[in-house]
């Protein structure tokens, strides 16, 4: 026996009670009580000891808490730094391309003080709606109109209040918004708007025919409104986002004086708000609306459209857009080739009647895809006739992405200026 560093004793070599030496070398990896032992069976074999080192515990030794311990926390830990990560980027790159949300940012809505209309006066009823009448009225002596909610469509009144409450909704072809405000003895709410001389571009048809010009007109300055309520407007520092309008026809624009046409009724519309650059509804605008049945598009007949997807609102508009069109040009002397001005029909009410079914236009607009008929008379005597039909057919095509804008819409009918 020697002494080895660190007090350890060792036994080398064979003791008399081992049957047979195992090894030709001494190999020791453990000791115990400062005691080790190492057997070998060849000459001088304890001159040289070799120490193994202890082998570490396999994974598989593991219990399964530890490793969950390990890993849970760890994969929380890269959960959360790529989010922070994602985060970052998305808004570094939206602050980069479009500067701080400010005021200006269309999701800062104006803000209208609501009229005092203890002077209002209401003469008679010029239309009823789903929500709301429409009255002839005057407020400190000038010729109005006024929208009357009854106190229990409260929310109607502050969705189409927030669209003519924009900034910058200003145009020849959108009805003037002279301002809003509540009756305290029945709590009605008003809505108090410009009076058109001629009244709704659908009684106007009923009651006139009208010239190239007239027509020209009536139709440029629709086209003109919905491109303008499409556009999105930044200008002295404010923001009009896109607004669509849900619910385009003939009941919902109306005929000034000069003959031009002007859109109002935005209870279906839809405000497209835009910060750093990207479009989104406000949920308060979420209704059931979808706007009248013979002015639907195909995608949104059949239910097929995403009405959260802005391109596919704009582009419902620009179809009935087409079809308020149509109605403008039957009424057109030229048009018919001196012969009689067909009576105003409605969209598809030749072939379904005043009141059509949703199944039925579904059957006709979607599945056989018909349109509204474009007579052959037209081209007789009429130089800008293809024209009128390319426009009509590019309006209303069965596929939405291939539709015009409303804007290029606006351009070709001007091409038929004279």
């Amino acid at each position: 026996m020697q002494q080895a560093w660190l007090s350890l004793f060792i036994l080398l070599g064979c003791d008399v009670f081992q049957i047979e030496c195992p090894e030709s070398s001494c190999f020791s990896s453990s000791h115990k009580n400062n005691m080790a032992s190492c057997s070998c069976n060849t000459d001088f074999c304890n001159a040289n000891l070799t120490w193994l080192a202890p082998l570490s515990p396999s994974p598989s030794s593991w219990g399964v808490s530890s490793v969950c311990a390990l890993v849970i926390p760890l994969a929380l830990l890269l959960i959360l730094c790529v989010c922070m990560c994602l985060r970052f980027i998305r808004d570094g790159v939206a602050k980069l391309a479009y500067g701080r949300v400010t005021p200006q940012c269309s999701c800062h809505t104006s803000q209208s003080s609501d009229l005092d209309l203890s002077s209002i006066e209401l003469h008679q009823v010029l239309g009823q709606g789903h929500f709301a009448s429409v009255w002839s009225g005057c407020l400190r002596g000038v010729p109005v109109a006024v929208k009357v909610f009854p106190a229990s469509y409260k929310q109607e009144f502050l969705r189409e209040k927030k669209v003519y409450s924009l900034a910058l909704l200003d145009h020849a072809a959108v009805v003037h918004f002279l301002g809003a405000g509540s009756a305290w003895q029945n709590r009605d709410h008003f809505l108090v708007l410009e009076l058109a001389t001629h009244g709704s571009l659908r009684s106007f048809l009923c009651q006139n025919s009208s010239s190239w010009a007239c027509s020209l007109r009536l139709a440029r300055s629709l086209s003109q409104g919905l491109a303008f309520l499409h556009s999105d407007l930044q200008r002295n520092g404010k923001h009009k986002p896109s607004v669509a309008h849900g619910d385009l026809s003939s009941s919902n624009a109306v005929v000034r004086a000069d003959g031009s046409c002007a859109l109002c009724d935005f209870g279906c519309s839809t405000i497209l708000y835009s910060c750093y650059g990207q479009q989104h509804r406000d949920i308060s605008q979420v209704n059931t609306q979808v706007g009248t049945l013979c002015y639907m598009s195909p995608e949104v007949l059949e239910g097929y459209v995403n009405l959260g997807n802005s391109r596919y609102l704009l582009q419902g508009d620009v179809y009935a857009l087409g079809l308020l069109l149509w109605e403008v040009w039957t009424r057109c002397h030229e048009l018919s080739s001196g012969g009689a001005v067909p009576e105003h029909q409605l969209p598809y009410e030749a072939e379904l009647g005043v009141s059509p079914s949703q199944e039925d236009l579904v059957r006709l607009v979607s599945e056989c895809r018909e349109r509204p008929n474009v007579p052959k008379q037209w081209g007789q005597t009429f130089q800008g006739i293809h024209t009128i039909r390319e426009i009509l057919e590019d309006c209303w095509d069965h596929d939405p992405e291939a539709r015009l804008t409303a804007q290029c819409t606006a351009d070709r009918l001007a091409t038929l200026l004279p």
